[in-house]
């Protein structure tokens, strides 16, 4: 485990640091593992940028629980999806659900595949990192995007949580 990279169950999030609050209950428990340390040379602080994202998302979604984000390679990435979508190669974020209540599940993320996105979409590594972490969230939290209808829904939720992050909207211009 890379230095200052959170252990699970020791991810909380401070919600007036994280300018979140639900009540005075806490709305969820985000753990960050950093597996490929080359994430910190690709965003400053990267675990606390994945909590906000996630955080975020989850608010935007209702859901409460646990989640855990792995910041990974390509090749972990790439085990991950053949293991579990028989695809043999990397993508840019994967979503686990737990189906256990009080546990959402785990979100992984290839340093590799996130970094050549947001080059060829001219977006900062971070604002991309931020959007993928919030789509994995709400995956978790029961949306997804296979219908159009869903896809656009999706889309707006992820918008919403972006604005919130004060990050630019990743679905402005594309058609």
């Amino acid at each position: 485990m890379e230095p200052g990279s959170s252990r699970p169950g020791r991810g909380r999030v401070a919600h007036d640091q994280a300018g979140l609050r639900n009540g005075s209950q806490e709305v969820s428990d985000i753990s960050v593992i950093l597996a490929a340390p080359g994430w910190r040379a690709a965003v400053r602080q990267p675990e606390a940028l994945v909590r906000r994202a996630a955080e975020a998302a989850l608010r935007e979604a209702g859901a409460t629980g646990m989640v855990t984000v792995l910041l990974t390679d390509d090749r972990s990435v790439k085990q991950l999806n053949g293991q579990h979508r028989a695809k043999a190669k990397p993508t840019n974020v994967l979503s686990f659900p737990a189906g256990v209540p009080g546990q959402l599940g785990d979100v992984a993320l290839a340093l590799g595949v996130v970094r050549r996105e947001a080059r060829d979409a001219g977006r900062r590594t971070a604002d991309h990192l931020a959007h993928l972490v919030a789509h994995g969230a709400l995956h978790l939290a029961g949306h997804d995007h296979i219908l159009a209808g869903e896809a656009r829904r999706m889309e707006r939720a992820e918008a919403r949580v972006m604005r919130r992050l004060g990050l630019p909207n990743p679905w402005r211009g594309v058609t």
